[in-house]
This record gives structure tokens, sequence and C-alpha cells, in this order.
């Protein structure tokens, strides 16, 4: 087989699936659940697809027709994997949540699909405008999965809040590009990295107001304190498998291009260590503050993702350009992934009609009427805090272990401070779910993948945090 072609086999299978169920849509013997697991066939097949071997460790696929555009290694296959299981699960937990949502038809999986897709074609961009068309092809997708329920004014809010900022983002990432491109005449990272090299990145006023922009964007995508607003309205309006989706797979894809980005150059790097070191200081403890406050689990969940935003920037501030240091950032993404994912998918099928259950009082006594349900929450609530032996535990034991070596011992004491202060909001619930009496028996209409969705998860929780790393 020819080695050019493996590493896009997965960007293929998904960008054909995609096409294929969008057909398929015209057709109205098609149902729901048909869908969901053609959906789930497309990101098991490109899934294993991507766990083949594919050469070299930085391969640039069709060097000649792409121009180095595309760059496959192991971080970005990782990457791609992390994405690829939140769309299968996702798509898993949807059955059940659709089954009492009665609002979803086949176009909701297709723009699941191709967002997938544009995530994938970002992990692997290392051309600015290439860069640009991933991120507007799974944004528009995300648009509209966030506003896909036109009958709840919430979800109008959210997806008018959401694509108003999202297109300010947008804006300042197009003027980074075209500042960038000023300074240095070309768009690819290669060159930019060259030009840094042998210019320097200071000198270049152009080049670093580019970069600024280009950071904006990109931290506005992953909630990142100043830009983190937007996050806790958007997470509540969107339907539950969205707003795990966007949690987990959407902040996959933009921390993989923003390492991509500023492993450029150490100078690159190195001179917005300061900026990004306040930026971290205050995503963990904005965080931290917004959640303490929620009574809504999803505005909880969307507040404690801000402070994981905060954790996963003391890993880009701490790591230094090695492959063991993008493995860090993978492994506690991997984490995240499955505890965020898990939960959602227990409130996929626990929520019922119109998401009725959602506070922390809707859930007290769950243990007693559904204790497995119960027991798989307090898993991924217990690796969200970070306690031993979860997979959330070993990610942050590795990020902040790394910070002391690194030199950065501050950033990892404030870690140790925000994970100690998040246990509040964590316990709150396993407390109501194992100290309170049930008042409601928690019926459920619910088709059986979304139950086995939350028992892969709650195994796949210990399971990566049994995934052995040296530092």
């Amino acid at each position: 087989m020819n080695c050019d072609i493996v590493p896009i086999i997965p960007l293929g299978i998904v960008g054909l699936g995609a096409v294929i169920l969008m057909m398929l849509a015209a057709f109205e013997k098609i149902h729901l659940e048909v869908a969901a697991v053609f959906s789930m066939c497309v990101f098991a097949l490109a899934f294993v697809m991507q766990l083949l071997p594919t050469g070299p460790s930085d391969m640039a696929p069709y060097s000649e027709l792409f121009r180095g555009m595309l760059v496959t290694n192991g971080f970005t296959k990782v990457a791609a994997l992390i994405i690829l299981a939140c769309g299968f699960f996702t798509a898993m937990s949807s059955t059940s949540y659709f089954r009492q949502n009665s609002f979803c038809t086949l176009e909701f999986y297709c723009l699941l699909i191709f967002s997938v897709w544009g995530m994938l074609l970002l992990t692997m961009a290392r051309e600015l405008i290439t860069v640009f068309i991933s991120l507007e092809i799974f944004s528009l997708c995300i648009y509209v999965l966030v506003g896909y329920n036109r009958r709840s004014a919430t979800s109008a809010e959210a997806v008018l809040k959401y694509l108003m900022l999202g297109a300010f983002a947008g804006s300042f990432f197009t003027m980074g590009t075209a500042l960038v491109y000023g300074a240095v005449r070309s768009t690819g990272f290669a060159a930019i990295a060259t030009f840094i090299a042998e210019n320097g990145f200071l000198e270049t006023p152009a080049l670093v107001g580019g970069v600024f922009f280009i950071l904006f964007a990109f931290l506005f995508k992953i909630a990142a304190f100043p830009f983190h607003a937007w996050v806790i309205d958007v997470y509540d309006g969107a339907s539950v498998p969205v707003t795990g989706f966007m949690a987990t797979a959407l902040k996959t894809a933009i921390f993989a291009v923003l390492v991509n980005f500023l492993s450029l150059d150490a100078g690159l790097k190195g001179a917005w260590l300061d900026i990004l070191f306040y930026i971290t200081v205050f995503t963990l403890f904005a965080g931290n503050l917004i959640a303490i406050g929620q009574s809504n689990l999803k505005r909880m969940l969307a507040a404690s993702g801000i402070v994981h935003t905060g954790y996963l920037l003391i890993a880009v501030i701490a790591v230094g350009d090695n492959a063991l240091s993008g493995n860090i950032i993978l492994f506690y993404l991997a984490a995240y992934a499955a505890s965020t994912l898990g939960i959602f998918a227990s409130l996929s099928y626990l929520g019922g009609q119109d998401e009725k259950r959602c506070s922390f009082d809707d859930f007290k006594g769950l243990a007693k009427v559904r204790p497995y349900s119960a027991a798989a929450i307090t898993v991924f609530l217990l690796s969200m805090a970070g306690i031993p032996p979860t997979a959330g535990f070993m990610g942050k034991f590795y990020i902040i272990t790394t910070a002391f070596q690194s030199g950065q011992a501050l950033l990892a004491v404030l870690g140790i401070v925000s994970s100690i202060l998040s246990m509040w909001y964590y316990l709150r619930l396993i407390i109501a779910m194992y100290f309170h009496e049930a008042n409601e028996p928690f019926e459920i209409e619910a088709s059986p993948f979304a139950p086995i969705c939350t028992l892969i998860l709650a195994a796949c929780v210990f399971a990566i945090g049994l995934y052995p790393m040296v530092i």
C-alpha cells in the first residue's frame, strides 16, 4: 500500500461516511438509530485505520501535492484517536437521549461526522489557511448542533452567543494570519519556524501582532480566561450529547494545533510564557469560583471544563518539545475525555424528557434507586477531581510533576490548590446521590446504548490510569 495514503485513510473514511449519511437523510425510511449505528461504524472503522503504522515520525502525505500543508506524527495520531473515540461515544449516547427528546433528525449525525472530519484535518494542519478552513468546518457544524433544538429558547440564546463570539474569534485568526503572511511571506509552519530562527521573533512587530491574534482565537476556542464567558451559557443551552462532544473533542483538536503552533520555535513559545502563566492562573481559579456557585449540573461541568483547560495550559507551559511532553498532554486529554463523556452519557439517559433532571437536588438518592449508574457517575467525578487510582489523578500527577521539574513550582502549587478547591463541587453531587433519600423512581425510556457507553467509559477511566509513563 502507498505509504502516503495511509495517514489520510481515516480522514477519507470520515468524509465519505458523512457524505453517504447526508444522502441517506433524503430517505424518510431511515431511522435515527440506524443513523447512530452508521455513525458509530464510521468512527470505529476510522479509529482502527488510524492505528495502522505510517512510517516516519513526521510524515507529510503527498508532500508535492499538498506542499507540506498536512503532517502526521505520533502526536497527531493519538489526538485523532481521541477525537474519533469522542465521536463514537457521542453517537452511542445520543440514541438514548433522543428517545426521550424528539427533536433529532438524521442531519444531526451528518453534522457530527462532518465536525469530526474538520477536527481530524485540524490536527494534521501545518499551514495557517488550512488551520482556518478546518476551524470553520467544524465550528459551523457545532453552531448548528448547539441550536438544534429549535423549540428551546435556551438553545437559541446559546447558539446566538456562540455564533457571534465565534465569528469575532475567526476574524481575529484571519487578521493574525494576514499579519504573519505580511512578515514571513508564507503561512506554512515550516517557513514561519525558519523565519523566526533566522530573524528572531520579537524583532518583527507584524509577526508578534499576528501571533497575538492567532493565540486570541485559540484561547477563545478552549475557553481560557478571559475568553471563557461564553462557555457556561453555550454548554447549558446545547443538548447533553453535544455538550459532552464540545467539551472533549473540540478541546482535543484545539490543543493539538496550539501545541503544534507553539512548538514551531523555542523563541516563539518563550515570548508568551509570562502571559500564558497569568492566563493559566486566572483560568484555574475563575473556573473554580464559577463552578462552586452553580446548582445546575451542565453549568457546573462547563465551569469545571475551564479549570481543566487551566491544567492543560500548565502542561503547555511546563513541558518541552520532546515526544514525552506531547504524551503528557495527550494523556490528560484522554483521561479528561473519558470522564467527561462518561458523565454526559449518564446524563443523556438519566436527565429525562426535556432534561428535567438538571440540578444537584434532582439526583438525590440516585444510589438507592440506580446504584450502578450512581457508581459510574462517582467514578467519573472522582477522576475529574483527581482522586487515585483514576486516570484523572495520574494526568494531574504527570502535569504537576513536570511543572516542578521544569522550574514552574508556583504554577504546580497553584494547580494543587485548584484541585483541592474542585473537590467541593464534585463531592457535592456524590453526597446528593448517596446521603439523601430518593425523591423519584428515576424511570427512564432509553436504549441500552447509553448505559453500555457509561460502563465502557468507567472501565476506560481505570484502564487509562494504568497506562505506564516515565517522567
